[in-house]
């Protein structure tokens, strides 16, 4: 069905001659072939592209149904056992499902040409990633869904969850092997890896940060699995694996998984303008910057500021907390500012395509500086549905990104382009339904509405009404994400040909 809808195979019909396979049919078997057994970094990245967005569907699909049963004050609809499953179904799949995944397709797809490789490094290894993420992302799914994960009641498949989960760290640290080898050595000759794109940069960060903490991951993956097996001497059982695992899907950690999001937004605005980067080395750091957020989590540690004590007390009690969670920020408001001033005065030949990636990553700056107000002592969200607007603003910011990436990268890919208008109305109402999503979680974090939780909850203000929206926003971004992969496909496989309409992989 992928083959069928990227539109790289050409079927011609022949007359059916009785007994024999038809010449068409041959032809798509074969097509189906060399899709499934493809080397080409373009096919392996749109894929991935492909499949993470039919994962944003299920995740919206999830957020629209949980945001619905919170406006009433009790379980309405859903089973009650199985809410505190759905959610860790919807935040396992907005991080491993989508927001790394779909980041690290546009990079297969694009990173190789920028940095004058005939194709990825390892190109096996990275096919051999995308199935194990596909395989293991499903497996988690059915697992989930069959009373098994996180507080699930079949211990066949909590056991099932945490193979599915193992299986796909291992595959997404695969294709980030993949990646950082073809920026660190299948450079063409005399480019620097100063002198290389942006892009290429952020990926090659980007999979150093993940290839440092994702480990950390799968070692309490492992961990945590055998201790399930063997009746849950030491962790607590299955209610308790999100404890232990949590972080892997939330924020700090997201941050990591949006490096390259950021690094769209630092390689297009000089591209837009038609002009070099001012201030590069600035825009380096600044990628470095949110890389900086994964000692943090590695070390799985959380540094909140209290505004307690002396000024010595103070200050004792700020320097961790701004290292660990304002570094991120700090870094992505560099680069969004560096953007500007390159787009300043240029030629905006980009402008389309550079509208979604610029509107992304500023959803993604607003769920980090969300996570900073999270551990801020003094403003009470911690606990709250505070951090999942957080990872909203993270998950769909980063997907608005990648779209804008599909816009300009496109043509290259297929010789074909998406349409302006539809490449505008996406961006526009993604944002709206971004916002609509995540924005009254934060209103609803102030008012102590706690996480992960349906019902039974009660405080001062338009509860009903701040749930309902952001159901809203998630039903509006469902409907986005399935006109979008409707539009791409078709304008990507069936449109004219149009060549290269936005400048291609510069």
């Amino acid at each position: 069905m992928i083959v069928s809808v990227l539109g790289d195979m050409s079927a011609v019909e022949a007359p059916p001659v009785m007994g024999a396979v038809s010449t068409s049919d041959t032809q798509r078997m074969n097509g189906v072939g060399a899709w499934i057994t493809t080397t080409d970094h373009r096919r392996i990245g749109r894929m991935t592209i492909v499949a993470s967005a039919l994962w944003l569907i299920v995740v919206t699909s999830l957020g629209a149904l949980l945001g619905i049963e919170r406006v009433a004050s009790s379980s309405t609809f859903l089973p009650a056992d199985a809410i505190d499953q759905m959610f860790v179904l919807m935040q396992t799949l907005a991080s491993f499902g989508v927001l790394l995944p779909i980041l690290f397709g546009v990079a297969v797809a694009t990173v190789p040409t920028q940095v004058g490789a005939r194709t990825i490094a390892v190109p096996r290894v990275a096919l051999l990633g995308f199935y194990a993420w596909l395989s293991g992302v499903i497996v988690m799914a059915v697992a989930i869904l069959a009373n098994g994960g996180p507080a699930g009641g079949n211990a066949q498949m909590v056991d099932l969850f945490m193979i599915g989960l193992g299986t796909t760290i291992v595959g997404l640290l695969a294709i980030a092997v993949a990646l950082f080898t073809t920026v660190a050595a299948s450079r063409r000759s005399g480019l620097s890896l100063v002198d290389a794109s942006l892009l290429s940069w952020s990926s090659l960060v980007g999979s150093v940060a993940v290839l440092v903490s994702l480990p950390v991951l799968l070692g309490t993956v492992v961990y945590v699995a055998v201790d399930l097996h063997y009746d849950s001497l030491a962790f607590g059982g299955a209610k308790s694996v999100m404890s232990w695992i949590g972080w892997g899907f939330t924020q700090p950690q997201t941050f990591v998984y949006a490096i390259i999001a950021v690094g769209l937004l630092a390689q297009m605005a000089p591209s837009m303008a038609a002009r070099s980067q001012p201030l590069r080395g600035a825009m380096l750091v600044g990628i470095g910057l949110v890389a900086a957020t994964v000692v943090g989590t590695v070390t799985q540690t959380s540094q909140t500021f209290e505004w307690k004590g002396s000024l010595g007390d103070k200050l004792d009690s700020f320097v961790p907390y701004a290292l660990y969670n304002l570094l991120p920020v700090l870094g992505t408001a560099v680069v969004i500012l560096l953007a500007l001033l390159a787009v300043k005065g240029g030629e905006r030949r980009l402008f389309v395509p550079f509208v979604p990636v610029f509107l992304g990553v500023g959803m993604v700056f607003t769920g980090m500086a969300g996570n900073a107000i999270v551990h801020i002592d003094s403003a009470g969200v911690d606990g709250t549905v505070f951090a999942e607007g957080a990872t909203i603003y993270v998950v769909y910011g980063a997907v608005l990104a990648a779209w804008g990436a599909v816009a300009l990268y496109g043509p290259n890919w297929t010789s074909r382009s998406i349409p302006s208008p539809v490449v505008l109305g996406v961006s526009g109402l993604g944002v709206v339904a971004t916002v609509l999503a995540g924005l009254p979680m934060y209103v609803a974090g102030f008012a102590d509405q706690p996480a992960a939780t349906v019902s039974d909850f009660v405080y001062s203000g338009p509860k009903e009404l701040l749930n309902a929206v952001s159901a809203a926003g998630h039903v509006l971004m469902l409907v986005v994400t399935i006109a979008a992969v409707l539009g791409a496909l078709k304008a990507l496989s069936s449109g004219p040909q149009t060549g290269s309409e936005w400048g291609g992989d510069r």
